[in-house]
C-alpha cells in the first residue's frame, strides 16, 4: 500500500476530508478556538499564538503524519490525521483529531472514524490504532463505540505542552473485526 493511496480526499454526504492546505488556517483556527478547554487534555495546543506553529507542523505532512481538514459541508470544524505506527503498509494510527463542541454526540465523529477506518481497511491495512489521553474518558467512549480493543496503558508515555505527564491508552481494531461488524 502506497502512501498515495492512503492519503486522499475522503468524503461520505455533507462529510469531507480534505489533505491539510494552506486555504484551511483561518477556518481551523475559528475550529480550534470554540473550544479553550479542551487544549487542556491534548498532547499540543492550537490555541492563541500556538496555532500557527502547529498549523505549520501538519503543513510539512510526512513522514510521521499526514493531516486532515475536516469539513461538514463548506466549514471546517476540525482536524484528523494518519499516524505511522508499526510496519509500513500494516498498521496505522488515526490521531490529532479535533471536532467542534457543536458536532460532538451527533453521530459526526462516528461517520468520520467509520469513513477513515472503511478507506484503511480497503487500501489493505490489518490493524488501525487510536492513543488516548486517559484523562479523555469522552474519547476513550468514543473509540469503544467504534469496536476498538483496549490493548492497554502507556504509562508517561509522554509530557503534554502543560508539563503534565500522560498516561496513555492504546486501542486499535483488526481488519477481520471491521469487516465482521
Amino acid at each position: 500500500m502506497s502512501d498515495e493511496a492512503l492519503y486522499v480526499p475522503l468524503s461520505e454526504g455533507d462529510l469531507r476530508l480534505e489533505p491539510i492546505a494552506e486555504r484551511h488556517r483561518e477556518g481551523l483556527r475559528a475550529a480550534c478556538a470554540r473550544d479553550r478547554q479542551i487544549w487542556q487534555i491534548y498532547p499540543f495546543t492550537y490555541e492563541g499564538a500556538a496555532f500557527d506553529p502547529q498549523f505549520d507542523s501538519l503543513l510539512a505532512g510526512p513522514p510521521r503524519r499526514r493531516a486532515y481538514a475536516v469539513l461538514r459541508a463548506q466549514e471546517v470544524v476540525g482536524m484528523t490525521a494518519w499516524i505511522e505506527q508499526g510496519q509500513p503498509g500494516w498498521s496505522i494510527e488515526i490521531g490529532n483529531s479535533y471536532i467542534v463542541p457543536e458536532v460532538r454526540g451527533t453521530g459526526f465523529n462516528t461517520r468520520l472514524k467509520t469513513l477513515m477506518l472503511d478507506h484503511a481497511f480497503a487500501c489493505g491495512l490489518e490493524r488501525v490504532g487510536f492513543k488516548v489521553d486517559e484523562r479523555n474518558t469522552r474519547s476513550q467512549a468514543a473509540v469503544l463505540k467504534l469496536g476498538a480493543v483496549r490493548e492497554g496503558v502507556l504509562r508517561h508515555e509522554r509530557r503534554t505542552w502543560t508539563g503534565h505527564v500522560r498516561d496513555t491508552v492504546s486501542f486499535s481494531i483488526l481488519r477481520e473485526e471491521w469487516t465482521k461488524r
